[in-house]
């Protein structure tokens, strides 16, 4: 990562990301903003049409957008065909990343027959359990519980007070926000005459390289089989992944999302926020489920789904309420109608 006080020309980021130059090629910049709050010495980007608007006024020193925009910027500006990602690229530049040593912190506490890299980092109070292995330049942070029999990969990162409770393997570059839990016992319950009955949970959770889990999410371990995360899935803050459930490479899945045990996520899939799914179900490659939406069938055929709806005014709402409960009386109506 590059020093926070690290600068970059106009024409060094064109070169380094082939982008199109418009503009003072030595321009200088040392950071990003927004187009509204970027200022002459900072780059912004336009990729959402609806801050379209806001191009005219920045006082950034330079901004990376698209070809149809570029003739309307008042700043030098980098062409790219997706300004979104070359933005996120080139923020990259910018991001100060903390400075971590190798080495295992006095206060950790490490059981005799774990294996911890020498170039792996393990911070202050940490704990890890038996047989439990960390990959060089892993960077396991402060306050960190790594239970028995788990598996860092290199150049893993958990951030702080992450908990990997048993048999959790991680693959390369896997990012844990603080707060995440893996591996803890999924809800495995069977009534016994009138009484519940725990379920042992055998398996464990494998995270496939480049992925990212957020804070304070949850992925419990499977009953059996393991709970997978294919490579490069990226799952946001607050989010229940039940036991067994198993995740397609490159999916996202945005905050607050339920999924319940042993469903099936393909590839390429976006779960909106707050979205639930229901448990033994599957869902195939290149799905959108939109926020709020319950999905409690499978779905088979790549493309968009909703179900939650959109707010309203309580007074239409109270109405829309009332008359829903009328359905079924009035479609049975409605039927008689037509026979005759």
């Amino acid at each position: 990562m590059a020093a926070p006080d690290q600068d970059y020309t106009l024409a060094e980021l064109a070169e380094r990301f082939g982008l199109d130059l418009r503009g003072d090629g030595k321009t200088r910049v040392c950071g990003v903003g927004t187009l509204a709050g970027a200022g002459p010495d900072q780059l912004a980007f336009l990729a959402n049409p609806r801050y379209r608007k806001e191009l005219a006024g920045t006082r950034a020193g330079a901004v990376v957008l698209s070809a149809d925009d570029a003739p309307h910027s008042p700043a030098p500006c980098l062409v790219a065909k997706s300004p979104y990602v070359t933005f996120a690229k080139i923020s990259e530049l910018f991001e100060a990343a903390p400075a971590t040593e190798p080495g295992i912190h006095p206060s950790a506490v490490v059981a005799a027959d774990a294996v911890v890299d020498p170039d792996a980092h393990v911070g202050p109070f940490v704990s890890i359990g038996a047989r439990s292995r960390v990959a060089a330049g892993a960077v396991v942070g402060p306050g960190c519980v790594i239970g028995d029999d788990c598996e860092i990969g290199a150049e893993c990162v958990l951030v702080a007070r992450v908990t990997l409770v048993t048999r959790v393997r991680l693959g390369a570059r896997v990012r844990v926000h603080p707060g995440a839990v893996l591996g803890a016992d999924g809800f495995g319950l069977a009534m016994d005459a009138g009484h519940w009955i725990k379920v042992p949970q055998q398996g464990g959770v494998v995270v496939g390289d480049d992925c990212e889990i957020g804070a304070n999410t949850t992925i419990d371990r499977g009953a059996i089989e393991d709970t997978v995360l294919e490579e490069d899935v990226r799952l946001d803050n607050q989010i229940q992944i039940g036991h067994n459930v198993r995740i397609g490479a490159h999916t996202a899945v945005a905050g607050c999302v339920a999924v319940a045990g042993s469903a099936r996520i393909g590839r390429y899939c976006l779960i909106g926020g707050a979205a639930g799914i229901s448990g033994h179900l599957e869902i195939c490659d290149r799905v959108t489920i939109t926020a709020m939406s319950l999905v409690t069938q499978s779905i088979t055929e790549p493309g968009e789904y909703s179900s939650g709806m959109a707010v309203q005014d309580s007074r239409s709402w109270r109405r829309n309420a009332a008359r829903f409960r009328q359905l079924d009386q009035l479609a049975r109506r409605m039927g008689a109608l037509t026979k005759d």
